[in-house]
């Protein structure tokens, strides 16, 4: 509805003047508000326009803000970090090598040390200073060595020419012929296979000892064929990882398998089928009728004293065992349960020795794993050759390195003085007439265990390795 004039409203009249007055207030209070509604009107326009824009860009600003202020916080993370460690550093400066904190300084700023720290530096200069010494005397040594060997060289060769002789010749005849191995048809063969009865430090024990019968068997004059069977376990990761797998630098004939004595005596036998191998038979070795075992005694009858008036009471002796028609005869076990004794050394013989290191406290391991398997049983005599003052209890090694021995002299008196300890007080029985041992009448006695005494005192290396030897023993029966 269009809004109408007031003057047309009353065209024929005039109004009065006060009804004008108010019709032009009116008027203009209606114009005045009609134009201020046009003004908030285009503000509104013109806000809302300038509203689109700030409103797309709002976001970015506020992720500008936000990563603006992400730096800032990681700047100054990444300060205090680094004042942090500074001031580590100038800690670790400022404290001593052992890590203690001085207390005091000294005039030119170095920290003062503790007695004790002074009583470790002067420790290590002593050392230092007794390593430099020990050094020289060595180099010494060795040049005092080496003059007397060129004054021998000198006076051999002299001699040679007086005598009209080659003096080069006569030189060489000086030194050592080289050695050569000579590998012989017989094995020996460690039975590893008693890890659940030992404990870490006996399994220690075990390995030092498998090293020495190596070693001890690739010295010897004569060579046999050595197996470690039941390579595996704690013993084979010692090994591995302790000794940096020495055993694969082992040579010769020496093999390590995973699997029973038994397997192990297979690949024993074909390692001495080897042509190498079977032209080193010796003598010594050559097949005997009893198969290098001497056969229980007969069975006899022991008198004992009676409970009553002394009088004298027969008691049978117990019968040996003998072996079972179906024994395998080509491995003998060494035991010291066994009836029989072992009296020689056979060319394509298996011998197995029980690698068990547990300080004497299993019984009969070895013999009942011999039985079960129906192999050969026998002992090393001992007993028949030497009169101990100790147990006969010998380490692996020991066992490896007297049947090495006798297969060099082919006396077992020899092998067990040679090997056995002198703390152990071992003694060679005398020999009788006919040539077998006798028992020994004991009037010696006191008279060879106090040399050997004296003699055991005033080395030290000896006294020195007897804890280590005996921590070691192994009873070669288990």
């Amino acid at each position: 509805m269009a809004e109408q004039n007031p003057q047309d409203a009353v065209p024929q009249a005039e109004p009065p003047a006060d009804i004008v007055s108010i019709a032009s207030g009116k008027r203009k209070a209606e114009e005045q508000l009609t134009k201020e509604m046009v003004e908030q009107q285009q503000q509104q326009q013109q806000t809302e326009q300038s509203a689109a824009p700030s409103s797309e860009q709002q976001p970015t600003e506020q992720t500008t803000t936000t990563a603006t202020t992400d730096n800032a916080q990681e700047l100054q993370v990444q300060q205090q970090q680094q004042q942090h460690q500074d001031d580590d550093g100038d800690n670790a400066k400022s404290q001593p090598a052992d890590g203690t904190t001085p207390t005091a300084t000294n005039e030119d700023g170095t920290p003062k040390l503790s007695k004790n720290q002074l009583k470790r530096l002067r420790k290590q200069a002593a050392h230092e200073q007794f390593q430099a010494e020990r050094k020289e005397k060595r180099k010494e040594k060795r040049h005092q060595q080496q003059a007397k060997k060129r004054a021998l060289k000198e006076a051999v060769a002299a001699e040679a020419i007086a005598a009209g002789e080659d003096p080069e010749e006569a030189v060489k005849k000086l030194y050592k012929e080289p050695w050569v191995a000579h590998p012989v048809p017989v094995a020996f063969i460690i039975d590893c296979d008693f890890e659940e009865y030992m404990r870490d430090n006996e399994i220690v024990s075990l390995s030092s000892q498998i090293v020495r019968s190596y070693s001890q068997n690739r010295r010897a004059k004569y060579q046999a064929q050595l197996v470690i069977s039941s390579w595996k376990g704690k013993l084979k990761d010692r090994f591995v990882r302790v000794l940096n797998n020495a055993h694969l630098n082992w040579k010769g004939g020496v093999k390590c398998v995973e699997g029973d004595f038994m397997q192990a005596a297979e690949i024993a036998k074909r390692m001495m089928e080897e042509v190498d191998v079977k032209e080193g038979m010796i003598d010594l070795i050559k097949p005997s009728g009893n198969g290098g075992l001497l056969l229980p005694e007969p069975e006899v009858e022991e008198t004992v004293e009676g409970e009553e008036g002394g009088d004298a009471a027969k008691a049978p002796k117990p019968k040996p065992e003998e072996e079972a028609e179906d024994v395998n005869q080509s491995i003998v076990y060494l035991s010291a349960e066994s009836d029989y004794t072992l009296d020689k050394l056979e060319a394509n013989t298996c011998y197995v020795i029980g690698g068990l290191v547990d300080r004497n406290r299993e019984k009969g391991l070895c013999y009942g794993r011999a039985k079960a398997a129906k192999v050969r049983t026998a002992k090393l005599p001992i007993g028949e050759y030497m009169a101990m003052q100790s147990r006969y209890v010998l380490t692996t090694n020991q066992v490896v390195e007297i049947m090495a021995k006798w297969l060099e002299c082919g006396d077992w008196g020899e092998a067990f003085l040679t090997v056995i300890p002198k703390r152990k007080g071992g003694t060679l029985k005398a020999e009788s007439s006919c040539g077998t041992p006798a028992a020994d009448n004991g009037e010696n006695d006191e008279e060879e265990n106090g040399a050997e005494k004296v003699n055991s005192e005033a080395t030290a290396t000896e006294v020195a390795n007897q804890t280590t030897e005996q921590a070691q023993d192994v009873q070669m029966s288990g």
